[in-house]
């Protein structure tokens, strides 16, 4: 498998697609970074931040005004973990920790975008934002269908004159149209919604260096998480329902995004909930309904019974 994927559940996207040999196409931060030398300062925050003007500094420096965003330089996995807002002077003496970097806090629109590069040229986008849920969850992503072209403009830019040379799929993460992370991958959990031939696009960009997807079927995707309460071990749904749920109308595909014989406790998963399922979908409707039937197949030890307060379900 020349795409380097860590998760099983995601695999589906890639199986069964030829891929000359050699070629690598990672999906994961560390593989980017270990593959990527030239241009792996991009994890380091700090230095994307002050490469757009952006007012920051390592901890010990004391920020000029507040409020100021705080996280760490650079975090491989677990990008968020230990992120806060600091509103005084009191908070920031609190906060002080060694390898964390404050910044101004940013305004406006958060939007995760996937970008094809050749040779530090931007030359396919698609932006996605996140309909968030109580602690660090979300109800759904929102796989655009439009362009965003002050965004696309001012990253570009940005791309052009601070990663020169680079041939791949950059993943941007903007605030208010300014970037706040960058990685050298795409967004794996939703390459279905993307048209019929991108993954053999991404194949192609990493194969010869040339991006070739005509892009003529672009349509807005969504894709619906369910998330139920931390701690119990759930079980994965029926094969037979499973099959029956990828069937439906609307429906693209559906993961199952967790170890069923792995300890709850080993899951990286946010404070607000266990991850138990996305589903991927053109139609939200029928997106918000298998959710509720996969809620139901997969509750604590395994009976078939609704999870409570399940993130979004309707």
């Amino acid at each position: 498998m020349a795409i380097c994927e860590a998760d099983p559940w995601r695999l589906q996207y890639f199986d069964g697609i030829a891929c000359p040999e050699g070629v690598d196409i990672p999906t994961e931060d560390a593989d980017a970074w270990v593959w990527f030398p030239q241009h792996r300062w991009i994890y380091d925050k700090l230095a994307v931040a002050r490469s757009q003007g952006i007012a920051a500094a390592p901890h010990g420096v004391v920020p000029p005004r507040y409020p100021v965003f705080s996280k760490p330089m650079m975090n491989l996995r677990g990008m968020g973990i230990g992120s806060q807002t600091i509103a005084s002077p009191q908070e920031y003496a609190a906060a002080l920790t060694p390898g964390h970097f404050w910044m101004e806090l940013l305004q406006g629109e958060h939007v995760s975008s996937d970008v094809a590069v050749e040779n530090g040229r931007a030359v396919w986008w698609r932006h996605t934002t996140g309909i968030p849920g109580p602690g660090g969850t979300f109800d759904r992503w929102v796989v655009h269908a439009e362009a965003r072209a002050d965004l696309e403009a001012a990253c570009g830019a940005w791309i052009g004159s601070d990663l020169a040379g680079y041939t791949g799929m950059l993943n941007l993460e903007t605030i208010g149209g300014r970037i706040i992370e960058a990685h050298l991958r795409f967004a794996d959990q939703w390459p279905d919604l993307y048209g019929d031939g991108w993954v053999e696009a991404l194949i192609g960009l990493y194969a010869t260096g040339r991006w070739i997807f005509p892009d003529a079927s672009r349509r807005t995707g969504f894709s619906v998480v369910l998330f139920a309460p931390s701690g119990p071990r759930y079980r994965h749904p029926p094969a037979a329902i499973l099959r029956d749920l990828r069937e439906r109308e609307g429906v693209s595909s559906i993961q199952i995004t967790f170890h069923e014989d792995r300890d709850p406790a080993h899951h990286a998963m946010p404070p607000g909930g266990f991850r138990l399922a996305i589903v991927n979908c053109h139609d939200l409707g029928a997106g918000r309904a298998v959710r509720q039937v996969l809620a139901e197949a997969m509750a604590a030890g395994g009976k078939t019974a609704r999870v409570d307060h399940v993130q979004g379900a309707e």
